[in-house]
């Protein structure tokens, strides 16, 4: 049930949120983006139009273009649960962009980022 609110979530309401979260430690709007691109197989400038759009975070992530194949290697906790005990695979890959985000606002370089 909690899940389902998080996926009715506003795209546009919550990326901007993880890109504010990263400026507050120094990272830059693009390196938020690039690891977004990355994990969804997004470009830049659908991205862009998507946040002008009604479109729901779970639809983000439904409708992307191609989650990388990678990602499966994206490990740790974010919010206190560790993303390979996660259940849903959606939910997964939510809190996988969330960990990337997190590695880009500890500092971690992008290509040790996405690369691992």
């Amino acid at each position: 049930m909690e899940n389902e609110k998080v996926y009715a979530m506003s795209f546009a309401k919550v990326y901007p949120l993880l890109i504010a979260k990263a400026m507050r430690k120094g990272r830059t709007h693009d390196e938020v983006l690039q690891v977004t691109c990355w994990l969804t197989g997004y470009d830049s400038e659908e991205i862009e139009k998507l946040l002008d759009s009604d479109i729901t975070y779970g639809d983000f992530f439904r409708n992307a273009p191609g989650m990388h194949a990678g990602r499966e290697k994206i490990k740790g906790r974010i919010c206190g649960v560790k993303i390979e005990e996660i259940q849903e695979p959606l939910m997964q890959d939510i809190r996988r962009l969330d960990k990337l985000v997190d590695e880009l606002a500890k500092g971690k370089i992008i290509e040790k980022i996405i690369n691992g």
